[in-house]
């Protein structure tokens, strides 16, 4: 059995609660540990920035306040949304289509906080939950919209969530970056962004002292305020976070992991 898995299966067997409390312990502990001792600094540059969210909110946890930063400094920040954010279960076609419009609105007023313009906002609208599970078309597809936008705006710097960000649409749009900026043949800095990866993976058995090696801090206080208010714009996705996942993205620092070419 694959460890993923089964993690996967001894976590349905402990109670919310305690799991919550473990998670949350788990976490402070891994962003003390970079922030103290395994990380370098990443010191802010003027370069252009593309960041690819699976779903509305990614985006505003992992990098908000680099967002912010970089926009009140006017540079260039072009945010594209893979997923169409429908959730899980089973809805019917109206009340999905009224999720869908929501998270789109609150995407837009949680980026027009950070300083995005509408216009540099992209929805490519996949269906939530499956871009592990698009077919070769499907996928080929995907990689040329993806490509495109690379071409067409040529940023400098990429970020997107964790290749071991231990759900499926967030490892999922790790490969199909990847992909799409070998087609685009743009020279860009990459960089990955925790958003589920501290909370659901434990040390040394998924996340391994390789990879936290790779990892900078980026001090974001002078535009922490923006990015908490960016991040209480996503009501309807706040009502079903846990309060401890969430309170691990209202601090001074971002954590990034450098992709090295």
């Amino acid at each position: 059995m694959k460890i993923k898995p089964y993690l996967q299966q001894l976590q349905k067997l402990v109670p919310s609660i305690l799991l919550e409390r473990m998670q949350y312990i788990h976490s402070n502990l891994i962003t003390r540990w970079i922030l103290l001792q395994g990380s370098q600094q990443l010191k802010f540059n003027q370069k252009s920035v593309m960041v690819f969210s699976p779903h509305q909110d990614d985006e505003t946890f992992g990098c908000g306040g680099m967002i912010a930063y970089k926009r009140e400094q006017n540079l260039p920040v072009i945010v594209v949304f893979l997923t169409n954010g429908q959730g899980s279960g089973d809805r019917d076609t109206e009340s999905r289509n009224k999720i869908i419009q929501t998270r789109k609105q609150e995407a837009i007023k949680a980026l027009n906080i950070l300083g995005v313009e509408t216009s540099a906002i992209h929805f490519l609208d996949k269906a939530d939950g499956y871009l592990q599970a698009l077919n070769n078309d499907e996928k080929q597809a995907a990689i040329a919209q993806i490509s495109a936008l690379l071409q067409h705006y040529q940023p400098e710097e990429v970020y997107l969530p964790h290749c071991k960000d231990c759900h499926r649409d967030h490892e999922a749009t790790y490969p199909l970056v990847k992909a799409a900026i070998k087609q685009a043949e743009i020279n860009v800095e990459i960089f990955q962004y925790p958003v589920w990866l501290f909370w659901r993976a434990p040390l040394f058995i998924m996340l391994k002292l390789s990879d936290i090696s790779a990892a900078y801090s980026f001090s974001i206080t002078s535009v922490q305020q923006k990015k908490n208010q960016a991040i209480a714009a996503y009501t309807s996705q706040l009502e079903s976070l846990p309060p401890g996942f969430v309170n691990r993205f209202l601090g001074a620092y971002e954590i990034f992991f450098k992709v090295e070419s």
